[in-house]
Order: structure tokens, then C-alpha cells, then sequence
């Protein structure tokens, strides 16, 4: 139901995401898009972009006094960041007044691989000796277009009282241990906005804030996981009929697609690797004055991570991603320069040191995007008012 693409550099004019297949009727909130925005920019351990950067959107089509008209909607988010870059990018002479010409020829020349980045397997691919034609697309900075467009999505979602949180929980070797109360998301959505980690306990915060400080004054980096959860979605999102309609693939795929990311759980995930069956999977109960989207069935426990055989079965969705430390070091590790192909340091960039905080919040972005096209392959229709009428139609038909 929902195609998007984003598109821009990280050090160009701008970003620009587009999507398509929105319901028309929807109303949308800038300031809540903004919103999400400005949380991704958040975080201890972010670097110096982030005090350039402002992140707002501007809205060229698909929006008209507040509501969806159905065609595609595309934002635009200008990077403040381009009259830094702007002689790098398209140089016009080999000078300016804040570079030498070693520092002009270092930033515009980019040899020098990270490893662990797209730089070199980039340039092999497209033939490209100067990284910065990699690095630019291969950046991060890409993911505020796709918070935006899921800013849009999440609502949809919320539309339909469908929920989604996040929060921290591991940076580096400091990790949250199992027993965290997520039973009000209203309550995890307060502490974590306070939070400089997106943390829910203070003492947890605190290490993981000196973890981040210590890595930072040793030129490091650091990794981490952060859960996400999704409260409200009904009973039969997803299929098994092939398997792309499988929403804990479709969940997993898009959620490994963001920067930095290798690994993705649902529910208890590799943990169930080690129990037995009777140890793992959620008993079913039924009441027959339940709850509507769950059909008045429903699980004590949460094992499955709210998704079976591909299917939403009506329990929260609970997602863990696991994210690297960014391959940005200020302690450059060993490489080869691409054009001499002799032994050198590998490219310093302005860099952060822990994007953990910020990954979270980019997580519940991609979450709503694939969670609304879902719901949208369901239940959807070209406007929101026949949208909600078929929702409200299966929420009242008893199975």
C-alpha cells in the first residue's frame, strides 16, 4: 500500500522523502512531525552537527490545510550544514578563507576508507576513487528523512489508538536488566524524553552517561540496543500466504536497513533458542468481553513478541535492535588509500561517539512505516473516513 523513497546528501542542499498512499482526510501535525525530528537529534554522546542542525519540515505536496489530499506527500529538510560545505562539494577554487589547500584537497580527495563504513565496498561498486561521492548518500544524516515520513505514519497509527515507545537498553558493556516496567507507555514516553540516554532507570543512565564520556575522551565509539514497543494494533496484520507478508520479516528487513544496525530480535528472540517449547510459547485465553482487536483472546505471557506465523496476534509488539559503534573514529584505524593503494589512517569526519539515543527514536520512526503499510494492506482504502469504517466493521464482527 505505502511506497516511499528518500533522496539528498548528507552535506547537499537538502533531503527530500517522498510517500505515497496515504488515505486522504488524514489530519497531520508539522509540529508533531517536528517533534519527532528534534528527538532524533537528541542524546548524549551526539557530536557537533547537531548544534547546526534544526531539523524542521517543509511540505512541497500532498498536504492542503492540514489533511491529505491522496497524492503523494513529500517533505523537504534543508541542511543548514550546506554553506559549511558547499566549496567541498562543488568546488569552484582550491582556496577558501577557511582551509588550507592540504585541509581543501584532504576533505574533497576522500581516499582514506573507514572501515567498518560503506566507503570502500561503495567506491568499488560505482567506480568511485573519491569516497566523499560513498559517504555522502552512504551517511546517516539520511535517516531524518525517513523519521519524518514515519512521523507521518506513527499518525496514522495513533489515529486508530495504536501506540509505539522506545527506550535504551544497553550502551556498551552497561546494560538494563530484565524487569523494566513497560506496562504504561505514557509513563516510559515521560522518563525516556527526560532521559539524556532514553534510559528508564536513573543509576542504569548514569553509567551508561559515563561509559559514553569515557569512550568519548579515548577517540572511541559506542554501541548499543534499544527496545521498541507497539501497543493498540488488532489481531491479523501481516500474512504467511508467501513469504514477503510476513510482518516480522518486513519489521526485521526494515528495521536492519538503518545505519549501523546488525541485528534485530522479536519477543524473546535468540533466547529461545536455549528453552523448550513449553518454555517458550504463550498460552491462549479467552473472554468473551475482551478486548475488540485481540477478538477476546489472549496470551498471559509475551514470548512471541505480539507476532505469530507472520501475523499480529494482538499483544504488544516488542522489537530489540541492536546497533555498532559507528565506524567514525578520532583515533583513525589502519586502511588503504584507494588511489595509491599504500598503507594509511583511515578518514576522520565530525563524529559522533554513541547515536544509541538516536536509534531508538529512528526505530519507532521505521516501525510506524512498515506497521502502517500493514495496516493499510488491511484495512485501507483511498480516503480515511471508508478507512475507518472497515477497522470499526472488523472490530465488530465476532469471530
Amino acid at each position: 500500500m505505502l511506497k516511499y523513497l528518500t533522496s539528498g546528501e548528507s552535506h547537499g542542499p537538502q533531503l527530500t522523502a517522498i510517500i505515497d498512499g496515504i488515505p486522504a482526510g488524514l489530519p497531520v501535525s508539522l509540529d508533531n512531525i517536528n517533534y519527532q525530528l528534534a528527538r532524533r537529534q537528541k542524546g548524549y554522546g551526539r557530536g557537533g552537527r547537531m548544534k547546526i542542525e534544526k531539523d524542521t519540515v517543509q511540505v512541497v505536496s500532498g498536504i492542503r490545510h492540514g489533511y491529505t489530499m491522496g497524492g503523494p506527500v513529500t517533505f523537504i529538510i534543508q541542511n543548514r550544514d550546506w554553506e559549511n560545505w558547499e566549496r567541498i562539494m562543488h568546488p569552484v577554487e582550491p582556496i577558501t578563507k577557511d582551509l588550507s589547500t592540504l585541509e581543501y584537497e584532504r576533505s574533497y580527495h576522500t581516499t582514506t576508507p573507514r572501515p567498518g563504513h560503506a566507503d570502500l565496498v561503495g567506491g568499488i561498486k560505482w567506480n568511485h576513487h573519491d569516497l566523499r561521492n560513498v559517504l555522502e548518500r552512504a551517511s546517516a544524516r539520511e535517516t531524518a528523512a525517513r523519521v519524518a515520513l514515519g512521523a507521518l505514519c506513527r499518525q496514522l497509527l495513533e489515529y486508530f489508538d495504536i501506540r509505539i515507545a522506545s527506550h535504551v537498553i544497553r550502551i556498551g558493556p552497561v546494560v538494563l536488566q530484565p524487569g523494566y516496567d513497560v506496562s504504561d507507555l505514557e509513563k516510559v514516553m515521560e522518563i525516556t524524553e527526560a532521559s539524556e540516554v532514553r534510559c528508564l532507570n536513573a543509576d542504569i543512565e548514569k553509567q551508561m552517561i559515563e561509559t559514553i564520556r569515557r569512550a568519548k575522551k579515548a577517540r572511541d565509539s559506542l554501541g548499543g540496543v534499544v527496545e521498541v514497543i507497539i501497543r493498540g494494533l488488532p489481531v491479523g496484520l501481516g500474512g504467511f500466504s508467501q513469504w514477503y507478508h510476513r510482518l516480522d520479516g518486513r519489521l526485521a528487513g526494515a528495521l536492519m536497513a538503518i545505519q549501523s544496525v546488525k541485528g534485530v530480535e522479536i519477543g524473546l528472540g535468540f533466547e529461545m533458542a536455549q528453552l523448550r517449547g513449553s518454555e517458550v510459547h504463550d498460552r491462549i485465553y479467552y473472554n468473551p468481553d475482551g478486548e475488540q482487536q485481540k477478538k477476546g483472546f489472549y496470551r498471559k505471557t509475551n514470548n512471541a513478541g505480539g507476532i505469530e506465523g507472520g501475523i499480529t496476534n494482538g499483544e504488544d509488539v516488542v522489537i530489540r535492535v541492536a546497533g555498532k559503534p559507528i565506524s567514525t573514529l578520532n583515533q583513525p584505524l589502519e586502511t588503504v588509500d584507494v588511489k595509491t593503494k599504500q598503507p594509511a589512517e583511515a578518514m576522520v569526519e565530525r563524529t559522533d561517539t554513541c547515536v544509541v539515543p538516536a536509534l531508538a527514536v529512528i526505530s519507532e520512526a521505521v516501525t510506524a512505516l512498515v506497521l502502517a503499510d500493514a495496516f493499510l494492506e488491511k484495512f485501507g482504502s483511498d480516503n480515511l473516513e471508508e478507512t475507518e469504517r472497515n477497522y470499526q466493521t472488523f472490530l465488530a464482527v465476532e469471530f
